[in-house]
């Protein structure tokens, strides 16, 4: 199933609501995995192309290339702000970027107005000809006076000194009113902000809010952290699993196994159809969400039932710890009295599987288990399976489902009394 996931890279609705919450960080991490496998492979189809294009294609020139910087590491060189040392604190970029924008905000202001008192100048110009016939019948007096050249140059030094000193002190004006101003609106909209925050803080729901979002972001990460503990915890273990087995095989001795259930008898291994037991297993895919009850039992009774799916590991009688098709409200129900560590093995009302319900000290949680192959395993992680659904339940007697719940099988939750759930099921 985990293989037909991965590969369609989609997972059902009905499947995905019957998943914990630690196996949607297993299984997002697994497809995580194969979508960057997938990108390797098709950026090293992509760099082989281009070889051979290039290739085959002359060169140019003038041709242009962009090369990513590379850090020590051979990795493209990425600058994290806020983890070097001489890197500014928050509090002071933000203090930065809002006196720029006050600043670019006051010119933008000073602006308008130059613009506004030019206006005012052109409309001004024709009320200033009878002042410049008077300055033309002065000029005409003055030429017939006939200064001397000192006189002239005194005259046209002192002009443009005075226009100098205007220039300047208009100058020095226009810039403590840019510096003002640019003050001014910067201690509005620190103000503003400050109020904001304040507002903020104060308030109760957003407090609450803010509480339940950085305890869903922590809770998010310490989930992502456990999938991928998890996945190298029992990832290890198959390996050192496999390990022994090599050893014991090379040594010409044996692994001791569990004891496997009782085979069926032959006829009930092959079907009407003539369909043997492993082919019809390897033939199961999950189906969609519009599996209903009676193709689950028929499912069950055609396809788990010669397996014995659902019996201790004497294969004498039904295990205590099994269900028939009962709900997830319904299991929490039947442990929600008990002792944490009690649990029970449920078929799935909602899909052709097994769902675990373990009930621990502050919640009850539920783990999918893959029947889709020739083996039983809780779905996200493949490299531990299990021939019956019994060896499943006992090796995690003494083995955590999770590392971070420590979930153990210690106590199972049986029948309620004068009821039996499987009835359906095995009659």
């Amino acid at each position: 199933m985990l293989k037909q996931i991965l590969a369609d890279m989609y997972i059902d609705p009905e499947l995905l609501a019957e998943l914990s919450e630690e196996q949607k960080q297993i299984l997002f991490f697994k497809m995580r995995e194969e979508q960057v496998r997938r990108w390797k492979e098709r950026e090293a189809k992509c760099e082989q192309n281009e070889v051979l294009k290039k290739s085959h294609k002359p060169k140019k020139a003038s041709q242009k290339t962009v090369h990513w910087q590379l850090g020590s590491n051979q990795e493209v060189w990425v600058w994290v702000m806020g983890e070097h040392s001489s890197d500014k604190p928050y509090d002071v970029i933000c203090d930065e970027i809002i006196a720029d924008r006050a600043r670019q905000q006051a010119e933008k202001e000073a602006l308008e107005r130059r613009k506004v008192q030019e206006v005012e100048l052109s409309k001004r110009s024709g009320a200033l000809t009878l002042h410049t016939q008077s300055e033309a019948a002065w000029r005409q007096n003055a030429e017939n006076k006939k200064p001397t050249k000192e006189e002239n140059s005194t005259v046209e030094q002192t002009r443009i000194n005075n226009e100098n000193q205007d220039r300047s002190k208009t100058q020095e004006k226009e810039i403590q009113k840019l510096e003002e101003r640019t003050q001014e609106i910067y201690m509005n909209w620190k103000e503003a902000q400050e109020i904001k925050q304040k507002l903020e803080k104060e308030d109760p729901e957003w407090q609450e809010t803010l509480r339940k979002s950085k305890a869903a972001d922590e809770r998010r990460r310490s989930m992502a952290k456990q999938a991928r503990d998890d996945y190298k915890r029992l990832s290890m273990q198959a390996i050192e699993r496999g390990s022994v087995a090599e050893r014991a095989k090379n040594f010409g001795g044996e692994v001791k196994r569990p004891p496997l259930p009782p085979k069926p008898k032959p006829a009930s291994t092959v079907n009407n159809s003539g369909i043997s037991r492993s082919e019809r297993r390897q033939g199961i895919r999950r189906v969609n969400s519009s599996c209903t009850r009676e193709n689950i039992i028929k499912w069950f009774k055609e396809e788990q039932l010669p397996l014995q799916a659902g019996w201790d590991r004497s294969g004498t009688c039904v295990a205590h710890w099994f269900h028939g098709i009962i709900s997830r409200g319904q299991s929490e129900d039947l442990l929600k009295n008990q002792a944490p560590g009690s649990f029970l093995l449920r078929v799935s009302e909602k899909i052709q599987g097994y769902v675990l319900s373990y009930h621990s000290e502050d919640r009850t949680v539920h783990f999918l288990i893959d029947a889709s192959g020739t083996s039983y395993s809780f779905l996200g992680v493949d490299q531990l399976q299990h021939a019956t659904l019994a060896d499943l339940v006992e090796y995690h007697k003494t083995e955590p489902i999770t590392s971070l719940g420590k979930e153990l099988l210690l106590y199972p939750c049986g029948q309620l009394k004068d009821s039996c759930d499987y009835s359906d099921l095995i009659e």
